[in-house]
């Protein structure tokens, strides 16, 4: 089976704008609180303390953003600022008024933020803890509360939105997250056979390609292509021609490595890139390709049909120094199958390009 367990698309990416964002909020909190220090004028005793606040969340924001983090991203990351943001806001409010500050309605900044860029569990567990600091905030408040139940209803609707709020946004970051990993899958993969397409194929391509060059070992690429599509599309219409094509992807993926690497490269053609083997060790398992699909028919409409495939491999690096070069070698190869007859493999071999002698000696034999 063709490896799923490798995501080309890590998070790095995503991450990095939402990066770019949690420090754009860590220079809005230091602002908003230097600016509440300058027009309320709080007491001596706790303008130094939010001063003091405001200098620990600028010094860890120039260790994440530009010193000692610089250029990293991740769920984890932003996992971390967005604890330190909850932490400074609740600080701040501690010493702005409580549950009163104009700060505390910055809890829900860190919710939402919450909500877009960490999973249900994660949202959850940041909105118990907004509600836990909000109490905290208000315990004066409550523990004068029992006195009246009027007073303690109010107070308990008062904790309402951050529940709501909480909920809400726990459900829709569910269904944000399976939202994108339904857009990530269809932009990786190929829609008809389910196989990766060639966007996918050249990421994962490309590392393999560097453990090859750093560690001295081969790979090889097989070109395959399947013969009768236009005839099967021209006698029994183009939805057969596409239970073609998926028929193909299923024989392909039966036939290989969980570490290999599959793609329909358009149309009725495949690539495989076989990791860490050369292209006389891979002639084997490829022939045996071919004869399964020669000898299985695939179902459409009520009629079992035939088809064969024609196959050319080349490896890294006797037949190429990169990904592309060892595929161009390979395509050569499968053309060679097409003319000598179809239904083959072909071995690439220097030279072949400009003519294989050996295509005019022997018609119809497949390379040794």
């Amino acid at each position: 089976m063709e490896n799923n367990d490798r995501h080309p698309l890590d998070e790095t990416g995503r991450y990095a704008g939402y990066d770019r964002i949690m420090g754009s909020i860590s220079w809005l909190l230091i602002a908003l609180v230097l600016l509440d220090i300058k027009l309320m004028g709080p007491d001596e005793r706790s303008a130094m303390i939010l001063a003091i606040f405001c200098f620990f969340l600028l010094a860890y924001n120039m260790a994440a953003r530009y010193l000692i983090l610089r250029g990293t991203s991740s769920r984890g990351k932003t996992l971390t600022d967005l604890m330190i943001f909850l932490l400074f806001i609740v600080g701040v409010s501690w010493f702005t008024g409580k549950a009163t500050s104009p700060f505390v309605s910055l809890l829900y900044l860190v919710l939402m933020a919450t909500f877009l860029t960490q999973r249900r569990r994660v949202t959850y567990f940041m909105a118990g803890l907004a509600i836990s600091f909000y109490v905290l905030l208000s315990s004066g408040e409550f523990l004068g509360l029992f006195a009246s139940k009027g007073d303690m209803v109010g107070y308990l609707l008062q904790l309402f939105p951050f529940l709501l709020i909480a909920h809400l946004g726990a459900m829709l970051s569910g269904e944000a997250e399976h939202a994108r990993k339904e857009i990530e899958k269809l932009s990786l993969t190929d829609e008809v056979t389910g196989l990766s397409n060639m966007r996918n194929f050249f990421h994962l391509a490309e590392v393999q390609e560097k453990l090859a060059k750093r560690y001295h070992r081969p790979f090889t690429i097989c070109m395959l292509d399947a013969d009768n599509l236009k005839k099967i599309n021209d006698v029994h219409g183009h939805f057969a021609g596409t239970e073609l094509i998926r028929h193909t992807a299923r024989m392909i993926t039966q036939r290989i490595r969980c570490t290999d690497i599959a793609a329909r490269y358009g149309g009725d053609e495949f690539t495989i890139m076989y990791v860490e083997a050369g292209k006389h060790d891979i002639e084997a398992a490829v022939q045996r390709l071919i004869a399964q699909m020669r000898d299985t028919p695939f179902e459409h409409d009520g009629k079992r049909l035939m088809t064969t495939l024609s196959a050319g491999i080349a490896s890294y690096p006797d037949d190429g120094v990169d990904v592309e070069d060892v595929m161009a070698r390979a395509d050569e190869a499968m053309y060679v199958s097409k003319r000598r007859g179809k239904n083959m493999v072909t071995v690439y071999r220097e030279g072949m390009e400009n003519g294989d002698p050996a295509e005019k000696e022997c018609p119809g034999v497949a390379d040794p």
